[in-house]
């Protein structure tokens, strides 16, 4: 009976333990999913921190803002600078205290409250065995209107918003003008990435809105060259995802330790065939052989969190005008 008391004592304490040394990450569904770099990343960071890492998937700022204070995230990853200005005033974000200096961003980034892991550049990607790409966005804007583009929606997508901005950014007063060049040559526009991206691939449009990083994908999971991003002296969109620590965290040192993490080797290396995007932290010379042959902008834009918010709307209805008419 002593031994039995013992061994439930010894259990319940090695649960309780267990049970105290949860990190709870909120992420994106395609951060989580088993082609996504999260079961990795669970399993390099349990491996030196002790703890039980627990992503939950699903939306991250509209939960987060409807739980407030009351939420279980200790961090959330995968925001992105569309939301940054609207999380910011929430007041759930602590800072995240990591060293920027290893960053390797083509901008200076600052932030103090959200940290970068990865980015990539707006593009339109092309099959160079069925056309030669437009030299610039000029060019595309004048190319023939048999010319077959599917873009994604601004108002449901993050890449669709971000080509809005990234058209504001390169015309201007002009953006409607751009637009309406461009309108007859879209064939579709669809609420999310991955059904733009199928059509491109079945062969249903000449060129798709995508990331200077698809490419890739094809390159190493497939072993196919010919998918192509666009390049345009204009300039391209950068797009980046960050992390956060939430305040209300009740595993603070865990908290610190996984955003110390995620500028780390391990965690970078992940990041590149995991997310099929650029490490936030890591030398391109370490980056995949597939992501050494990318074509990628010398040129890039971006506009931060206040910018983006004065001008989105604008750049919606620029593009909401062009393409009912």
């Amino acid at each position: 009976m002593k031994t039995f008391t013992f061994a439930a004592g010894l259990l319940l304490a090695t649960s309780a333990v267990a049970q105290e040394n949860v990190l709870t990450v909120y992420a994106p569904d395609y951060f989580t999913s088993e082609w996504g770099p999260g079961p990795k990343i669970e399993e390099l960071f349990e491996a030196q921190c002790e703890c039980d890492l627990q992503f939950k998937p699903g939306e991250l700022l509209p939960r987060l803002l409807l739980e407030g204070d009351r939420t279980e995230a200790d961090v959330v990853i995968g925001l992105n600078t569309d939301v940054t200005k609207k999380a910011r005033e929430s007041g759930l974000f602590a800072e995240h205290g990591v060293d920027l200096s290893s960053l390797t961003l083509p901008i200076d980034w600052t932030d103090a409250t959200f940290l970068p892991f990865n980015y990539g550049h707006t593009a339109f990607v092309y099959d160079t065995t069925k056309m030669e790409a437009p030299a610039s966005f000029d060019a595309l804007l004048n190319a023939d209107d048999d010319l077959r583009l599917v873009i994604q929606d601004p108002r449901t997508s993050v890449s669709g918003l971000a080509l809005v901005l990234w058209v504001q950014a390169v015309y201007g007063d002009q953006a409607q003008a751009a637009w309406e060049k461009l309108a007859p040559k879209i064939v579709t526009v669809t609420k999310g990435w991955s059904e733009s991206y199928g059509m491109f691939t079945d062969g249903e449009a000449d060129m798709v809105l995508s990331y200077t990083t698809s490419p890739a994908y094809h390159i190493i999971a497939e072993g196919d060259e010919t998918k192509k991003a666009a390049i345009f002296p204009e300039g391209h969109y950068f797009m980046v995802e960050l992390a956060a620590k939430v305040a209300a965290t009740d595993q603070p040192e865990l908290a610190q330790d996984f955003m110390d993490f995620i500028l780390g080797e391990d965690f970078q290396s992940m990041i590149a065939t995991g997310n099929w995007s650029i490490p936030a932290a890591l030398d391109q010379s370490a980056w995949p052989e597939g992501f050494q042959k990318l074509d990628l902008p010398e040129s890039v834009l971006f506009y931060n969190e206040t910018e983006a918010a004065a001008l989105r709307d604008e750049a919606i209805e620029a593009w909401r005008a062009a393409l009912s008419q």
